[in-house]
């Protein structure tokens, strides 16, 4: 896609079917939601209809800038998941710290990297990874987290991000050990993630984040955030369309209370999330 705000869905429609028709196909009984108790759950992309081959989806290169590792290359990276290689866990699954290089696969830029492995038996699937793919595959911006590449083999979905030095800006905010952040980057900081919000929002296609939180927020050595966790992203209204009607998801107490009501889901949705998360920071 390039800069963020050019072109938003021409591409992921085409790369929605085709991944999402290739996962029905081997995986028809994965559709089911996840308890409601929960904070976080499959999201509501509409399934597009079946492939005339399978083949077809299994040899498409998704995105020119995403890479498509293999899981052997991921493992490598990680030391077969090796515990002290952790770097965080989440609804997702579990992220690990991983270094690519030209020992990977030729042509590798040298780059410490964060490996995302879903969990096969957690409360997200398939649908929020591809949900990730799809908008990070095509949205570059310096207040986005930058997907390198991801992994889908057989019932394995894994994402590969930069390496985002300095962790979440929840961990800085609420650790008791943390060293409290100076006000000036704490205000750089809410700059950065309303600017990464902006990008979203004035996209072609508006894009709606719909998980806005402290723990979404990544920093880097230079303390710039970064927007994180696309898995809950849903593509705005159109048109003369006001808002998106969809099933509520997000995360409890920062979610706006409109939308919570209504299942109405708008831009003003995500600047409410913005604004709790840093009124109670």
């Amino acid at each position: 896609m390039g800069n963020c705000g050019t072109r938003e869905e021409n591409a992921v429609v085409a790369a929605h079917a085709q991944v999402q028709q290739l996962h029905l196909l081997q995986h028809p009984d994965k559709n089911a939601l996840a308890d409601k108790k929960h904070t976080r759950s499959s999201s509501d992309i509409s399934d597009p209809s079946t492939p005339r081959k399978i083949e077809d989806a299994k040899n498409i290169s998704i995105y020119n800038d995403v890479i498509a590792f293999t899981l052997f290359e991921l493992e490598t990276i990680t030391k077969s998941f090796r515990a002290d290689y952790v770097l965080g866990e989440g609804g997702f699954g579990t992220v690990y710290k991983g270094y690519i290089d030209e020992n990977v696969r030729v042509g590798l830029k040298s780059l410490p990297v964060a490996v995302k492995v879903l969990n096969k038996d957690g409360h997200q699937g398939h649908r929020e990874w591809l949900t990730e793919v799809n908008f990070l595959g095509q949205l570059r911006h310096p207040n986005l987290v930058k997907l390198i590449g991801y992994c889908c083999e057989d019932d394995h979905r894994l994402l590969v991000y930069e390496f985002m030095f300095r962790g979440s800006l929840e961990n800085h905010l609420f650790r008791k050990t943390a060293t409290p952040l100076p006000w000036g980057t704490r205000m750089s900081i809410a700059l950065g993630a309303a600017k990464g919000l902006a990008c979203l929002h004035n996209a072609q296609r508006p894009v709606i984040y719909r998980d806005f939180k402290t723990s979404n927020i990544l920093l880097d050595s230079d303390y710039t955030a970064k927007l994180s966790d696309f898995g809950l992203a849903k593509a705005g209204p159109e048109g003369d369309e006001t808002h998106v009607s969809t099933r509520v998801m997000g995360t409890y107490g920062y979610a706006a209370p409109e939308y919570v009501m209504t299942g109405h889901l708008t831009a003003r949705s995500d600047v409410y999330s913005l604004a709790r998360s840093f009124w109670s920071s």
